[in-house]
């Protein structure tokens, strides 16, 4: 379990998560990475709240549907070439927390295809939205 749950504004909140998934990427600033696109490894949770997340007929339209964190990550790709991992990582994030249904999301992503003495190089970013007031 995320040690993420642990955080008071997510107590109530159920984490949803999409893992290693792969995607070839127009990504990099060195020359040789703008010459093709390169395999990079996304990893995503979503912390929901259950009050929002929480089926009562078993049905899809009841909760986020995980199809949302992969067409917004492929969206977000066929923008075009990305110089940087924080850029990317912060604009997947950023596109998580638009969704009125996610109060906190974490997104990484690696490259595993730029240095052969290294398995991957990456980035991670966490992100929250205030509670409301009340």
């Amino acid at each position: 379990m995320s040690i993420l749950m642990s955080h008071p504004a997510l107590a109530d909140c159920r984490r949803l998560f999409l893992r290693n998934y792969k995607v070839h990427v127009r990504i990099g600033a060195h020359a040789f990475e703008t010459l093709s696109a390169q395999r990079v490894v996304f990893n995503v949770e979503l912390y929901v709240p259950l009050a929002q997340s929480t089926p009562a007929h078993d049905r899809l339209d009841e909760v986020l549907d995980y199809d949302f964190i992969r067409s917004t990550i492929r969206q977000r790709i066929a923008e075009g070439h990305i110089v940087l991992q924080e850029t990317l990582c912060d604009d997947v994030l950023r596109l998580m927390l638009e969704n009125p249904q996610v109060r906190a999301a974490r997104v990484s992503t690696e490259k595993t295809d730029v240095y052969d003495d290294c398995d991957a190089v990456g980035c991670e970013v966490f992100g929250i939205n205030p509670l409301p007031a009340g």
